[in-house]
């Protein structure tokens, strides 16, 4: 009943900027975080960023001072700002929610994901 939308993954050249959006929507949908994880082929999926309700935030140390997490409350959706790519960074990124809805428990939810490739 909840689903995540993600939009803004694409080919950059090293240096280069993305912008990640993600919508979620449901009924009567109450988001407690949000947040970005990436999978990188024969890699385990891993954090990369995520945001609580409150506004704190917390980054993995590749992506410290390079990406920005924030989010927009009143519409449920969450931003992942990237700055000075790296091949590295080459991966599908996954959107994720914890929540809960007015007929379910607080569940995660997850995106289907969004390619983003950086060139060398």
């Amino acid at each position: 009943q909840v689903q995540l939308v993600e939009s803004g993954g694409g080919l950059v050249q090293a240096g280069g900027s993305l912008r990640l959006s993600c919508a979620a929507s449901g009924r009567r949908l109450s988001i407690n975080a949000m947040g970005w994880y990436r999978q990188a082929p024969g890699k385990q999926r891993e954090l990369v960023a995520r945001i609580r309700s409150g506004g704190s935030t917390m980054y993995a140390d590749s992506v410290k001072g390079r990406f920005t997490i924030s989010r927009d409350n009143a519409k449920n959706t969450v931003y992942l700002q990237m700055n000075s790519l790296k091949p590295e960074d080459t991966a599908v990124y996954y959107c994720n929610a914890d929540g809960y809805t007015s007929d379910s428990d607080l569940s995660t939810y997850w995106g289907q994901g969004t390619q983003v490739t950086v060139s060398s």
